[in-house]
């Protein structure tokens, strides 16, 4: 049974609609022939990841997400760090909007998990595929606008 939770360091924890959500990433991880665990996701600012990003794995740059695996044969588990302000200056950059550009980070995670690369020759493509193959599948809004 999947156990999701969302928490907050330094920001406010987006308004997920989380039975919604929750489904969502089910039905995304049995497409690639997983189960969802115990998924966290901890929402931050750019000096947080800035911060894990260096501690954790000796990286000295911002980025959206930071996943930690602890997945086992096919059940998918695993922290995942995402900094809101890199997300939403890449919605801007890109020309999305936040609410997708947040969602396609938090369907990224998930498919590391499955076992979905993007940094060898190609990776970057197929995650893209299979991220918006996880897009697809959103019927009605999981983050709710107030």
């Amino acid at each position: 049974m999947a156990h999701i939770t969302f928490q907050a360091e330094q920001v406010q924890v987006p308004p997920f609609d989380q039975p919604s959500t929750t489904e969502w990433i089910e039905r995304v991880a049995a497409a690639h022939n997983r189960v969802v665990g115990t998924l966290t996701y901890v929402f931050c600012n750019d000096d947080y990841i800035l911060d894990v990003n260096q501690r954790f794995l000796q990286h000295d740059y911002y980025t959206d997400i930071i996943t930690f695996d602890y997945s086992t044969q096919r059940r998918v588990s695993g922290d995942m760090v995402i900094s809101l302000d890199t997300v939403r200056s890449n919605a801007a950059m890109l020309g999305k909007e936040y609410e997708e550009e947040l969602l396609r980070v938090v369907i990224h995670g998930v498919l590391h998990l499955c076992g979905i690369n993007d940094k060898g020759p190609g990776e970057r493509e197929t995650m893209e595929n299979f991220e918006n193959e996880a897009l697809a599948l959103i019927s009605k809004p999981l983050i709710e606008l107030k």
